[in-house]
């Protein structure tokens, strides 16, 4: 039986790699930090795919917040994290397909890229970033926490060990940062992760780009997937109309998710099909600039949205300085412990500080755990 399940397996890879295109990354060219015994049946991005899949933190996308915090408690077709990692996917895969990129790298990187997202979405990532700074550990990034998490938190602190295109992919995606044309750093290292790290925690910018077209494709996907379906969510919650839409952007890119990914997605594929590099024709590029402004304006600043929000930026200070007293204190009744330094390994316990395990603690929060933990802390229960 094995024999055969062998040959089958065989004939079956072949095949898939007889499907890439010249400027597709090879599973054979990926490297771990650490060696391991190949696996029988699935390509080394396939592993990659599966073990971010079945992590901890994946399951928690469910609980974190999109742009619209606890919406989903009263209507459960509210876009949260778990909703946008499937649609990064999807989008990654189909463009992936018709540039004939490698879709088992490009789903391992879309699967995994907001892994590190804190609690209630940029808010929570700015509030956190905040007491960070003053803890003297440095900004805090979601990208950069997301191969934190692979690296060192997954697996109770041992990390999935995951390949370097993999981890590159997670750490260079930047769904904020505006770009007409991404073209790879196929010569990235390990060392330039580190400084760009660096560079970032202390608050200085760098020029980033993903190391393979895979990650490029992840990278301006990000975009595609969220900038119409805001919209839905903004006019499900009230907050838009779709007449207000600005007119000369959406007769170029549509008025609808569904419009606005197909126009980008084709754009995507005409510029960038047997080229080095992932791009958006000018005109498009534009528009979608131009809808990012409008989306800002009109639904990432509204009140209405901010109003969930400000939970956050009033307590995080609060609730880092009580589990930082926690661990050093050797409270071991604390949550801190209880729910996540008591199932570490001392591989992570002993490299980082109590400060960035309390960074981690709260970065790995989804929306209610955070909001729970708040209550239990600043307003108890009297019998």
């Amino acid at each position: 039986m094995q024999n055969k399940l062998n040959q089958i397996y065989e004939k079956i890879k072949k095949k898939s790699q007889c499907s890439l295109g010249p400027r597709a990354y090879r599973d054979t060219d990926a490297r771990r930090k650490k060696d391991e015994v190949a696996d029988e049946m699935r390509t080394k991005f396939a592993v990659d795919r599966d073990r971010i899949l079945y992590s901890g933190s994946y399951r928690r996308y469910h609980g974190k917040t999109q742009v619209f915090s606890f919406t989903n408690l009263i209507d459960e077709e509210m876009t949260n994290r778990n909703l946008h990692i499937a649609y990064v996917s999807q989008i990654s895969r189909t463009i992936g397909k018709y540039l004939g990129l490698n879709t088992e790298l490009i789903e391992a990187i879309a699967l995994g890229h907001d892994l590190g997202h804190a609690p209630f979405g940029h808010d929570g990532e700015v509030a956190l970033s905040k007491a960070c700074v003053e803890h003297g550990i440095g900004q805090f990034h979601h990208n950069i926490e997301s191969l934190h998490i692979v690296d060192h938190i997954s697996r109770k602190g041992r990390g999935l060990n995951l390949t370097f295109p993999v981890r590159d992919g997670i750490i260079s995606h930047d769904g904020e940062v505006h770009n007409t044309l991404l073209m790879p750093e196929k010569d990235k290292t390990e060392q330039r992760i580190t400084e760009y790290i660096r560079e970032k925690k202390a608050g200085r910018n760098m020029d980033w780009m993903p190391a393979t077209l895979e990650g490029c494709v992840v990278r301006i996907t990000d975009t595609i997937a969220y900038i119409g379906q805001d919209i839905e969510d903004a006019i499900r919650f009230n907050i838009l109309k779709r007449e207000d839409l600005p007119q000369d952007v959406t007769a170029k890119l549509g008025n609808t998710n569904s419009q606005i990914i197909e126009t980008l997605i084709k754009s995507v594929i005409v510029n960038s099909f047997d080229q080095d590099w992932i791009a958006f024709d000018e005109e498009t590029s534009h528009y979608l600039l131009e809808l990012k402004k409008f989306n800002y304006k009109h639904i990432y600043t509204d009140e209405e949205v901010k109003k969930s929000n400000r939970i956050i930026h009033r307590t995080m200070g609060i609730m880092f300085e009580k589990y930082l007293r926690d661990i050093k204190e050797d409270n071991r009744s604390s949550k801190v412990f209880k729910h996540f330094l008591d199932h570490k390994h001392t591989d992570y316990l002993e490299q980082f500080s109590p400060a960035e395990q309390v960074r981690d603690f709260i970065a790995t929060m989804t929306d209610r755990y955070y909001n729970e933990e708040i209550k239990d802390y600043l307003l108890p229960w009297k019998w």
